[in-house]
């Protein structure tokens, strides 16, 4: 029998730290695990969504009830491993649907160590998350349910969540992060010429999709760790004045715990490196600039959340995955980044959530610099925002033609 098909059967729990429980059977590996425990609301796409670095110390809850229809393989994978904590599904798959898979979802978990529950109920737990907030949590199965034979009282599993980590304060970019330095060639049309620009990339926890995107516009990336300084960067950047980038990933934690990558970030500002930066660079670039970051009540995760535009005044249906927000001003001119007396100029909310009104997006007015807080590269989708990436490039190629101005007003986003 594999892994897989040996925990089917196995009792499992699923133990929130306010105390609430939920029983189910074992899905994957078998044991105990903790952490911060989020939903997605994503249909498809299982396989990014667990192979993401962002999740990393996450239980992670699929609202979609039926979870393991096309298996795994070997192509769609955003990183080397999985990086979930721990997932929680409904229904799991009886058997694969899928002539790409090479093995079952559950196979892939067993096989990583990644301990999982199905049967859960997880609209309700969806519906308590939204209502209580995101809150830690554990799993525990087999014989990790059971003392001296008999079940282990919920009280003692509740205190082990309690006395596991927050996500609050967590300094997790390092421990996702490459630890040396490599290039992904331009590709496609552009494959064997010599390269548009050249971006390097701060691996903060980057998924395998983002320098793709951007070697198909002709862009050579050279991705970096988290742990690089200027004068890394600066030594990967061309010198011979051809355009050029810096570039920061997505990835995990707080970002009022990274003080390294945010001077990093100001060191490039100052150097006024063109940059462009996505979901947890979105955060560090809010807090370089001077603006403050929050906890949102239960992030958005998911392939479904709509984001408007306001330098193009489109709805595009977008790629989340984040629990942390920028705090800025939605002003239609742009306020003055208040770090350092606003040695950075001013800056505008280019992007807006339209579910929350939560800052999606910041463009700098009086430097090259620009983020989201979404996800451009977006595999398995959806792909409204690929444009971005064509943003950046011309912002490398064409640096005389930013910032791009608003064509929408805060004022008609209220009114619809």
């Amino acid at each position: 029998m594999t892994p897989a098909a040996t925990s089917a059967a196995t009792p499992a729990a699923l133990v929130l730290e306010d105390g609430t429980t939920y029983r189910g059977r074992a899905y994957g590996a078998t044991g105990t695990t903790f952490g911060e425990i989020v939903f997605s609301t994503g249909m498809t796409g299982y396989q990014e969504t667990l192979t993401d670095p962002s999740y990393h110390r996450q239980i992670v809850v699929m609202t979609a009830p039926h979870i393991g229809n096309t298996g795994v393989n070997d192509e769609d994978l955003e990183s080397g491993q999985i990086w979930v904590s721990g997932y929680v599904v409904r229904d799991p798959a009886r058997r694969v649907s899928s002539w790409r898979a090479q093995h079952s979802l559950g196979e892939e978990l067993a096989e990583q160590g990644i301990v999982g529950i199905s049967d859960v109920d997880t609209r309700a737990l969806t519906r308590r998350l939204r209502e209580e907030g995101v809150m830690r949590a554990g799993i525990f199965s087999g014989d990790d349910l059971v003392r001296g034979g008999y079940p282990r009282p919920v009280e003692e599993l509740v205190a082990q969540v309690q006395a596991s980590p927050q996500m609050a304060g967590a300094d997790l970019a390092s421990e996702v992060s490459t630890t040396e330095a490599y290039t992904v060639e331009p590709t496609g049309e552009f494959e064997g010429k010599a390269p548009v620009a050249t971006v390097v990339a701060v691996d903060l926890g980057i998924k395998t999709m983002t320098p793709v995107r951007l070697a198909e516009r002709g862009v050579r990336v050279v991705v970096v760790p988290q742990s690089s300084t200027v004068a890394d960067v600066e030594a990967a950047l061309p010198s011979d004045g051809t355009p050029a980038g810096v570039f920061f990933s997505n990835g995990p934690g707080d970002p009022s715990a990274s003080g390294h990558e945010v001077e990093l970030l100001r060191a490039v500002l100052d150097r006024k490196i063109p940059f462009f930066g996505i979901c947890f660079g979105n955060q560090l670039l809010g807090r370089a600039l001077g603006y403050g970051t929050y906890k949102l009540g239960y992030g958005h995760r998911g392939i479904n959340q709509p984001v408007l535009d306001r330098t193009t005044a489109k709805v595009e249906v977008t790629a989340h995955n984040h629990g942390f927000a920028v705090d800025a001003p939605l002003d239609d001119e742009g306020s003055t980044a208040p770090h350092d007396g606003g040695r950075y100029g001013r800056v505008v909310v280019s992007h807006i959530g339209l579910n929350d009104r939560v800052v999606e997006g910041l463009t700098c007015l009086d430097l090259p610099a620009f983020s989201v807080q979404y996800h451009p590269e977006a595999a398995a989708g959806p792909h409204d925002a690929a444009y971005l990436f064509d943003r950046f490039v011309g912002l490398l190629t064409n640096p005389a033609a930013w910032p791009p101005a608003l064509k929408t007003a805060t004022t008609t986003e209220e009114n619809h």
